[in-house]
């Protein structure tokens, strides 16, 4: 049978002894943590579950060789949705500003360029559809989540106690601070609280949601990972769900725009490195 199949005797009685090779078994033994992982958090496709094997557990493959083993274990990530805007635009607004962002989404230091908007979350009681607001403002340098809050409106209030929330963390922060064209952003309150706080004010143009795109996809992560496909039969579960997720954002999920780091983890690598 050997010499038929141009195999060695030796190797022939190798395989007997171990019929899986070293790769193949360590590669079972990935698959094992990669499953786990995947448990944990079933949002996640093979690059992210990849980052997480180096981040968490020191084994370090390539992009091709996590895509090979999470095809073979059947493991996948969910499927995105379609965003959808609820952007309410002023009848009357008082300030529109120009897009001085302009899509330039680099910053080099924390504080230097900020992104709001505001997003809704649905639930349940009974057979009645209900709606919280979750507002919230991102750092481009770190995508870390500044202050975030949440109401049953989506009012001016929602959008004013956001903001002081951040310059109250931040203090001595004067970003550029881009957001929708929203009638809580274009209100003269508004405009009159970013002149204080010595910020210049960015807008995006009508119909351009990508310029707004790092906050547009941070609602598209949150809602992906743990919104879509659930059902939320309270507001408390579903408010409980967003302070979670902020929680493990900003100090737990890695990024690879952020070197395999935490946005708070690269948000202090910053000050620790100057």
């Amino acid at each position: 049978m050997c010499k038929i199949l141009r195999v060695t005797r030796s190797a022939y009685y190798r395989w007997l002894k171990q019929p899986q090779s070293p790769r193949e078994i360590h590669n079972t033994q990935i698959a094992e943590v990669a499953k786990q992982i995947h448990e944990e958090h079933d949002d996640m496709g093979h690059r992210r579950i990849r980052d997480e094997l180096a981040y968490s557990h020191g084994i370090f493959i390539s992009d091709t060789r996590a895509l090979r083993i999470c095809r073979s274990r059947q493991i996948q990530s969910r499927i995105k949705h379609r965003a959808n805007s609820i952007t309410k635009a002023g009848y009357h607004p008082y300030h529109i500003a120009e897009n001085r962002l302009n899509r330039d989404f680099r910053a080099d230091a924390p504080n230097e360029k900020w992104l709001t908007d505001v997003t809704e979350f649905k639930y349940y009681e009974g057979t009645k559809i209900k709606k919280i607001y979750l507002s919230a403002i991102l750092d481009l340098y770190d995508r870390r989540i500044v202050a975030y809050e949440i109401s049953d409106r989506n009012d001016l209030s929602l959008v004013f106690q956001t903001f002081d929330a951040a310059t109250n963390k931040e203090p001595d922060a004067h970003p550029l601070f881009h957001s929708d064209r929203g009638f809580q952003y274009t209100h003269k309150q508004f405009y009159k609280r970013l002149e204080k706080a010595g910020m210049c004010q960015s807008m995006s143009r009508v119909g351009r949601c990508i310029d707004n795109g790092p906050m547009e996809g941070f609602w598209g992560i949150i809602k992906r990972e743990k919104y879509y496909r659930r059902t939320f039969t309270s507001c408390s579960s579903l408010v409980a769900m967003i302070h979670s997720y902020m929680e493990y954002y900003n100090n737990k999920r890695i990024q690879r725009k952020l070197h395999i780091m935490t946005p708070m983890a690269f948000h202090h690598n910053y000050y620790n490195a100057a």
